[in-house]
């Protein structure tokens, strides 16, 4: 019951949040006078409305997105003549850039606003995997349950490690990750110098590794035991913050979200031959893309075994993937509407420099092969997605 309901509550969730991104185009909009007649959620036959003033608000039956009707969205649209001053193709280009960009704004704004509060109830993961010490250990340990024996060594505590240092290289070779520094130290014995951040400020401070027995793990699940270096420092994998430093969390936070958001969709299409093989039945990856469906899935799970900050960075993530793909400069996308509304100020900036008057607005029935093939390719792989997500989910062990 508990995990029907997580799935319940994230579907709920991303809901508010396609409600909240056609809200931002409907704010806009009519803050720069432009006329809205309608603004729903959801798409085919009408559920309920209610009307006010010029706008016409409601649900329709089929959730699976809204849309907010502003009169004149192009030249081809008729107008009546009361409206046409009104119209959005008759405002200046940074207006309807604007209004364009609101809806992805919005998606930003609600991950931001999502992150903050984690920050400072949950606090944030170390996603990026930086060498940030949580804990100096007294001593260096053969495994983990083991407690200090008389005169066992502590090499991070003799060197002077403290919480907070950020390791940045092991003997002058860099490690910007926290398996960086485990990589080098392991194969390491004596004294040996390391490069930290502390506080802004760049030390070296010299530890002498020790050589310990630790029990590690193959791929295939199976154990072995191997003499490693160490030191005795613990990773940070979860920073934590108050009300005040969360604004500065999340803002880092957000940025390494967006570089991960782009990095995945320069990934994406390498990644559907996966998802095909999914649907025939082989184990389906982690990395492969989800849709609606499988993220409610794994809200459901997350709910059901108390993970509720691996809830809430899912909706945050998905709130900053659907911002992003939104603005790729393809039609139907709002991008591709900013993208030929940019095309139109620039190629009028040039005529007027020739002295030549402002061309005519872009014919958008000629740009309905390629909308049609963008509808085409995002419809197909969607369908394959929500398959995928159906018959074989990525499920939280």
């Amino acid at each position: 019951m508990v995990f029907f309901l997580g799935i319940l509550l994230f579907a709920l969730l991303i809901g508010i949040s396609i409600a909240l991104h056609e809200l931002g185009h409907l704010a806009t909009a009519k803050m720069f006078g432009m006329k809205v007649t309608r603004y729903f959620i959801g798409f085919g036959p009408k559920i309920w409305s209610f009307r006010r003033g010029e706008t016409e608000y409601g649900l329709k039956a089929i959730p699976a997105g809204g849309f907010c009707e502003i009169t004149g969205m192009t030249s081809l649209e008729e107008v009546h003549p009361d409206d046409a001053p009104r119209a959005f193709y008759r405002q200046k280009t940074w207006k309807r850039v604007v209004v364009l960009s609101a809806g992805s704004i919005t998606h930003f704004i609600v991950g931001f606003v999502i992150l903050y509060f984690m920050a400072f109830t949950f606090g944030l993961p170390n996603v990026r995997d930086t060498a940030v010490i949580a804990e100096v250990a007294p001593c260096v340990q053969n495994s983990v349950d083991a407690e200090c024996a008389a005169g066992a060594p502590a090499p991070a505590k003799d060197a002077g490690f403290q919480p907070g240092d950020e390791i940045l290289a092991v003997a002058g070779t860099s490690t910007p990750t926290w398996t960086d520094v485990i990589t080098e130290t392991r194969e390491r014995a004596g004294t040996t110098e390391f490069r930290v951040e502390r506080d802004g400020r760049e030390l070296t401070l010299t530890a002498d590794v020790a050589r310990v027995e630790r029990e590690l793990r193959r791929a295939d699940g199976s154990t072995y035991k191997q003499e490693i270096g160490a030191i005795g420092v613990i990773h940070e994998q979860n920073f934590e913050y108050n009300a005040l430093t969360a604004v500065g969390g999340a803002t880092k936070f957000t940025g390494t979200m967006f570089q991960n958001t782009w990095e995945g969709l320069l990934r994406f299409p390498e990644k559907i031959p996966a998802v095909v093989k999914a649907i025939g039945g082989a184990e389906r990856d982690v990395d492969t893309p989800v849709s609606v469906v499988g993220a409610s899935v794994l809200g459901g799970d997350a709910v059901e075994k108390g993970l509720w900050p691996f809830f809430w960075l899912m909706l945050a993530g998905l709130n900053f993937f659907v911002g992003v793909f939104n603005l790729l400069p393809l039609l139907p996308l709002d991008g591709g509407h900013i993208a030929v509304n940019l095309y139109e100020r620039v190629r009028n900036w040039v005529r007027k420099l020739r002295g030549l008057p402002a061309g005519a607005p872009v014919n958008y029935l000629r740009l309905l092969p390629l909308t049609y093939f963008v509808i085409l390719i995002g419809g197909s792989v969607t369908l394959l997605t929500i398959t995928a997500d159906i018959v074989n989910p990525i499920r939280l062990p």
